[in-house]
């Protein structure tokens, strides 16, 4: 397929503009790890097709009890840009991304849950800096002043996930403003190069650790965010904070 990731661009050359989706040509591979989502993904999976960027989207279940897979292949037979692949055990979000990427095939790379809490409609913000030739990783913030509507809800999440970006950042010398999110976007050779090792929510600091340890370019753009709450299928919990705080630790300090 035609690479269509510009070389490394001078920081005088002004950035091409991309104000919507619409602007940018076919280049993105979507990994889309999904449990027990029925009442999400279809539709969910249908707003990601909709977006011009969209070459590829690859959707992982894993282990799902409650239809999602039954939905998953009717997607798959729906749409040729669709692959979807099932764990026959179920290990976690880490694990699911992991055979997504795997899978990847388009210059970039992006997560998406299937939860509808992140807008496909906003991928050209994180595509943006990787097109012009300015990134390697994209992190969509929910916390930066620029980010777009935000539903109000947990309190204590908020302040969760702030604390485990600062914790993360004093260990990797960064400056993001949100280390937990789920969009996050790569070139498709960064991401398939580094081993990821957790197979649950450890995900977001083993890959903030990983990509921090490597000559990469990242970036950060602010992203509207629609949470949800727990009886709405909110699965993250205070023992994956705890874990999170370890894992930075652990691929800081400890991993190679």
């Amino acid at each position: 397929m035609p690479n269509l990731l510009s070389e490394r661009a001078p920081q005088s050359v002004p950035a091409p503009e991309f104000k919507s989706n619409a602007d940018i040509d076919p280049c993105l591979s979507v990994v889309m790890p999904v449990f027990n989502e029925a009442p999400t993904v279809a539709e969910i999976a249908k707003i990601v097709l909709a977006q011009r960027p969209v070459q590829q989207l690859i959707i992982v279940d894993d282990c799902s009890t409650d239809g999602t897979w039954d939905k998953l292949a009717e997607l798959a037979e729906s749409d040729s840009r669709v692959a979807v692949f099932r764990h026959k055990i179920n290990q976690g979000k880490g694990a699911a991304l992991r055979t997504g990427i795997e899978h990847a095939t388009s210059d970039i790379l992006i997560v998406q849950d299937a939860d509808l809490e992140y807008d496909p409609s906003e991928y050209h913000l994180l595509l943006a800096p990787i097109l012009s030739g300015r990134a390697d990783v994209v992190f969509g913030s929910r916390f930066l002043g620029s980010s777009g509507p935000h539903r109000v809800l947990y309190y204590w999440h908020s302040v969760g996930n702030r604390f485990l970006t600062m914790c993360s950042n004093m260990a990797t010398n960064l400056n993001l403003t949100d280390m937990e999110t789920c969009y996050k976007s790569f070139r498709r050779e960064v991401i398939q190069k580094i081993e990821i090792c957790e197979n649950r929510f450890g995900f977001e600091p083993e890959i903030t650790a990983k990509v921090a340890k490597k000559d990469l370019r990242i970036y950060e753009v602010g992203i509207s965010y629609f949470g949800r709450t727990y009886a709405e299928g909110k699965k993250i919990g205070w023992r994956d904070g705890l874990h999170a705080a370890w894992c930075i630790f652990k691929y800081n300090f400890l991993a190679k």
